[in-house]
């Protein structure tokens, strides 16, 4: 008789255990094991339970190729579904070999599974081994498919019913409950406030405070205080919510009205605007893609909202302050350019109006097109063209976790029936015609974190905490996928000759990317170090850059006038004219602002089954100098952090964002 022994390991997460049958059967190169019953009394119905079984056969089944698992279809308890985390099996010949599961498995239902080394296609020998991986593309391309969100837009899966996806892609018990609490939460509260329907406008900022949430925010109370100020308006744009607008001024564009003389009372004695722009010290804003957007319809009128130009001010005290403001496209008597030393009711107005339009474009086109959306993109490919053995399937697919349930769920959330941003400035129609101008400037360079900040100008500027993080992060990230990848791929040839690979980043540019050839993304790799840039890029962007934007919103938004997404009152088309009493009626009433506030609220949670970036709790690789490889990723990461928070107690105002303790691996809020 020969033996094998097995150690199943039931998941961690609630709800995880089962007393159901279980059965397993082992495929090896020379035969198979008969279908052996695993006593669940060693499993029970506990979460992280280890269970050691044995499976007895006459003979050896020579190399283990496959082990499948199957529950009972016919037990008299209960139906509930099982979480297997993994199994691993030791062999007669002393060989230990992992075979990952982490997914879901309910009555009846049963699973193959591939144990070992990570390979590639073509590397892939046995007849059974070739057909099984055939078999499992077929069936993901089956279960996951694309759709048209909109037009021009990244494409996303075709399911709307988060009860319609399969386990192994949804939300944990505990996410979802905690997130459907946390949004009851939120509308009891704006319920109980009496602004559920409320069509009242502030009475003061004092009255705006009244909102439990920004008690839970240390940075509101700071917001709402220098809200106001030029230097911290300008620190916005280069720590704040939205990073990604701001670049040097080298030439002022031929449809900003700004002239020498009237920002020269602003710039260092005996300086010129020419002189500054030399030293590199100018900077500008520009929100031509508000332009032409269709605007929401409030009692027949259409919501105010403009395309800013904002021009910045790098002083000699290195702190950034804007200069001039242009709340059009095209200057004309009625658009004028607002200055510093107008009025401070014009200023001021000037500036929410550029706030307003940041926030919008931050949140829809930043946040959720270039974040979720693209997120939603490199998972799609991944689940339909890598099979569970690939390498780069078990690098990715930590970081897709959740990721198609909440943008599901977010789609639903912000723009349905009542909707967030369906009832913006910009409306239902708006949104999708910003979107696809979004999609239209998405481009490989501005995702590639080096690339964008050397193309905006912005790598000597002083104090721009969210680049220095964020370039550490790129580095290191860049370090261990490409150990990881060199690992897999020892030369280009390996990355031309795999398939599945090729198939893999073609899609993203058809079926992701739509073919846009303009984007620059590419549609198939030539190299190995093409495809440490562009996984570098994925997994920086399905982690540290959306955690930038979930947690920064509520910070700098939550305080309602620093970042409106719907004003009443249109902007002031002449100097002089603004006093006080146009301030409030120009913010969002308390209805929408309760439910603006309500949502980013929710938005910037973290919920109990975080998992902070580099931490891989699901064991998917099983050689030893990978594994040594991902603890090197953890301890430059840990290096990262203490520098980080070492930097931010010296700060008034610290820049917590990119620490990675505070990064999720994957976008899953």
């Amino acid at each position: 008789m020969v033996e094998y022994t097995l150690d199943v390991t039931t998941g961690s997460m609630q709800h995880a255990g089962t007393f159901d049958n279980l059965y397993v059967t082992l495929i090896g190169t020379e035969r198979q094991s008969e279908h052996t019953h695993l006593t669940n009394f060693k499993l029970g119905d506990e979460t992280g339970k280890v269970g050691t079984f044995s499976v007895t056969t006459l003979f050896s089944l020579g190399c283990l190729l496959l082990l499948k698992v199957e529950k009972d279809p016919f037990h008299e308890s209960p139906e509930k579904d099982w979480y297997c985390s993994q199994i691993v099996v030791r062999t007669p010949e002393e060989d230990e070999i992992l075979f990952p599961c982490h997914r879901w498995l309910s009555r009846g239902e049963s699973v193959l599974l591939r144990g070992g080394r990570a390979t590639k296609a073509f590397e892939d020998l046995h007849p059974r081994l070739v057909e099984q991986r055939k078999k499992e593309l077929v069936q993901q391309k089956l279960t996951y498919k694309w759709d048209e969100f909109g037009d021009g837009i990244l494409y996303v899966i075709n399911i709307n019913n988060p009860k319609a996806l399969p386990s192994e892609i949804s939300l944990t018990f505990s996410k979802a409950f905690q997130f459907q609490y946390t949004r009851e939460a939120g509308a009891a509260e704006l319920k109980r406030k009496g602004l559920t329907d409320s069509t009242q406008r502030w009475e003061s900022f004092e009255a705006m405070k009244e909102f439990s949430w920004l008690k839970k925010s240390p940075y509101i109370e700071y917001v709402s205080q220098h809200w106001k100020d030029d230097d911290f308006f300008g620190y916005q744009f280069l720590n704040g919510a939205d990073p990604h607008v701001i670049q040097r001024c080298s030439k002022l564009p031929p449809n900003f009205a700004v002239t020498e003389e009237m920002v020269k009372p602003f710039l260092a004695n005996g300086s010129s605007l020419a002189a500054e722009m030399k030293k590199g010290n100018i900077f500008i804003t520009d929100y031509k893609i508000m332009e032409g957007l269709t605007k929401r319809l409030i009692d027949g009128e259409p919501a105010p909202l403009t395309a800013p130009l904002c021009l910045l001010y790098l002083n000699p005290e290195k702190k950034l302050l804007p200069i001039a403001i242009q709340l059009g496209q095209q200057p004309s008597e009625e658009n004028p350019v607002f200055l510093p030393s107008d009025s401070e009711y014009d200023w001021l107005l000037a500036k929410i109006f550029v706030r307003h339009a940041d926030s919008l474009k931050n949140q829809l086109v930043s946040h959720f097109h270039n974040s979720h959306l693209l997120a939603e993109v490199f998972a799609m490919a991944t689940l339909r063209n890598l099979p569970m053995i690939h390498p780069l399937r078990k690098l990715l697919i930590p970081h897709h976790r959740s990721t198609i349930h909440v943008n599901i769920m977010g789609r639903a959330l912000l723009f349905g029936p009542g909707g967030a941003f369906g009832n913006s400035s910009v409306g239902g129609a708006g949104v999708m015609q910003l979107l696809k101008k979004g999609f239209s400037q998405l481009t490989y360079t501005s995702l590639c974190l080096p690339e964008d900040i050397s193309a905006r100008g912005l790598e000597s500027i002083p104090n721009f905490y969210y680049r220095d993080d964020a370039m550490r992060l790129w580095s290191i990230i860049n370090s261990f996928v490409t150990a990881v990848v060199g690992y897999y791929y020892p030369s280009d040839s390996e990355v031309s000759a795999d398939s599945e690979l090729q198939e893999w980043i073609n899609e993203i540019f058809y079926d992701g990317f739509l073919g846009n050839v303009n984007s620059g993304i590419p549609s198939s790799f030539q190299s190995v170090e093409e495809v440490i840039k562009f996984v570098t890029m994925a997994i920086f962007a399905s982690s540290a850059q959306h955690a930038k934007l979930s947690p920064a919103e509520f910070d700098f938004l939550g305080w309602i006038p620093n970042g409106p997404f719907l004003l009443h009152r249109a902007p002031p088309t002449a100097k002089g004219q603004s006093s006080m009493e146009d301030i409030l009626p120009t913010l969002p009433n308390k209805a929408y602002a309760g439910l603006a506030l309500s949502v980013l609220w929710l938005l910037s949670r973290t919920f109990d089954d975080f998992v902070p970036l580099g931490d891989y709790p699901d064991q998917r690789f099983d050689e030893a100098a990978v594994l040594q490889m991902i603890k090197d990723f953890q301890a430059e990461l840990s290096s990262l952090s203490v520098a980080i928070t070492r930097r931010n107690s010296e700060l008034e105002l610290p820049y917590y964002y990119l620490n990675p303790k505070m990064i999720e691996n994957s976008v899953t809020i």
